[in-house]
């Protein structure tokens, strides 16, 4: 967007201040084709991408990211009629409408199971609405990308600020909850309790093995990608370095561990597997005899 669109469309909000939530609306401004396509490579289209916008306006962010990439899919909605229409007739001129199609219909109604990328450039306020609607929906992985403005305390996995703030975040899986998986070390099975917190994409965590707790440490996640790691010393086993990589699968992680034993000269991979439990045994009784 040009500063001088920016300019107009920040004198517009002030002058019709703030409305209540049913009410509010965003007015078409076209985004700076520039800015559209930074969006779109902050996005890292792929063949098997669907890329969907949120107040389509004239269609330019879906019709871009299909010229960007000629396989992938998308489609926009937005409440004016007018411009839907106007879009579905650039789509067709422009040959890709067996791809690309756009549809009048309320943002809110959406139904946003199949995206890998949406794309929205709405009143801050009203971006803010339809975040609950997008982590209810969107798969983890799927790609937001939006022009100037924020998700409130959602923050963004990457941004790019010039000449314009251009930005992007990815849909957390739900880790949030108790764990508990198992591995074999030093000729016994070791039982791992953890409850995870989460906030977005941020996610702080403890465990407990045996009689002994520890702290989660440098955990990452990015989409269904999770990792972190542990270090914990093992009734028996003694202080063991973990360090834990998978993908979330709903109620489930599946991935592998890195672990170094005492004396620690090697790393053994070992396969992991954890699960969401209703409860934890990080909560039972612990006693008063711990080395």
């Amino acid at each position: 967007m040009k500063t001088l669109c920016l300019t107009a469309l920040l004198g517009f909000a002030l002058q019709t201040g703030v409305a209540q939530a049913q009410e509010r609306f965003s007015p078409f401004v076209p985004s700076d084709q520039e800015n559209v396509e930074r969006m779109l490579k902050l996005a890292q289209l792929r063949d098997d991408a669907v890329v969907v916008d949120l107040g389509s306006g004239d269609g330019r962010i879906v019709l871009t990211a299909a010229r960007m990439n000629k396989k992938l899919r998308g489609w926009g909605v937005d409440i004016d009629e007018k411009l839907v229409k106007e879009s579905n007739a650039t789509a067709r001129a422009r040959g890709v409408a067996d791809r690309v199609q756009f549809f009048h219909r309320n943002a809110f109604d959406a139904d946003l199971r199949e995206a890998t990328v949406i794309a929205m450039w709405l009143w801050p306020e009203m971006q803010l609405l339809l975040r609950p609607l997008i982590l209810a929906q969107a798969r983890p992985g799927t790609r937001i990308i939006t022009n100037l403005w924020d998700l409130g305390s959602w923050r963004p996995d990457e941004e790019d600020l010039e000449p314009q703030r251009v930005v992007m975040w990815i849909v957390p899986a739900r880790v949030a909850g108790n764990w508990s998986w198992e591995l074999p070390l030093a000729g016994r099975r070791v039982a791992y309790a953890a409850i995870k917190e989460q906030h977005f994409q941020v996610v702080e965590g403890v465990v407990r093995a045996g009689n002994r707790r520890e702290l989660l440490q440098d955990v990452k996640l990015r989409g269904e990608d999770i990792s972190f790691t542990l270090m914990m010393t093992l009734e028996d086993v003694g202080f063991v370095r973990h360090a834990f990589r998978g993908k979330v699968r709903g109620d489930a992680i599946v991935g592998t561990a890195s672990v170094s034993l005492p004396p620690h000269e090697k790393t053994i991979e070992l396969p992991w597997r954890a699960t969401r439990k209703e409860s934890s045994a990080y909560f039972e009784p612990t006693g008063t005899n711990v080395q």
